[in-house]
Formats: C-alpha cells, structure tokens, sequence
C-alpha cells in the first residue's frame, strides 16, 4: 500500500469513528465496559481528536504523489 492510500484509508476510518462517536452523543446511547458506564464526555473528546485526526491524515495524503 502506497503511504497516499494509507492515509486517504486512514482519514476514512477516522471519519467513520467520528461520525460513531457523534451519534453517541446525538442519540444518548449508552456504553458500558466491565460495569463501568462511559461517560458522555469521553465521545465529545474523541469527536475532537478522531476528526482533527481525519483531517491531518487527508492533508498529508494529499500532499504525497
């Protein structure tokens, strides 16, 4: 796989994790580990940091040949 694919690919699953986490907020879906109930807050960071992080990835995959 070329690194312009890896990042295009990654940009995708990143967006797609986004989007997850978005929902979850959006629809007040609860998640639960082992007893412990995440917390809403948790899904607003990762919107954050899953979006910034499909957007560095489809700015460095487009900026490979």
């Amino acid at each position: 796989m070329k690194e312009k694919q890896f990042f295009l690919w990654a940009s995708v699953i990143f967006s797609f994790v986004a989007i997850v986490h978005g929902l979850r907020l959006f629809k007040s879906w609860d998640v639960v580990f082992g007893g412990w109930a995440v917390p809403m807050w948790v899904s607003g960071l990762a919107v954050i940091l899953a979006a910034f992080m499909a957007y560095s990835a489809y700015k460095l995959g487009k900026k490979r040949k």
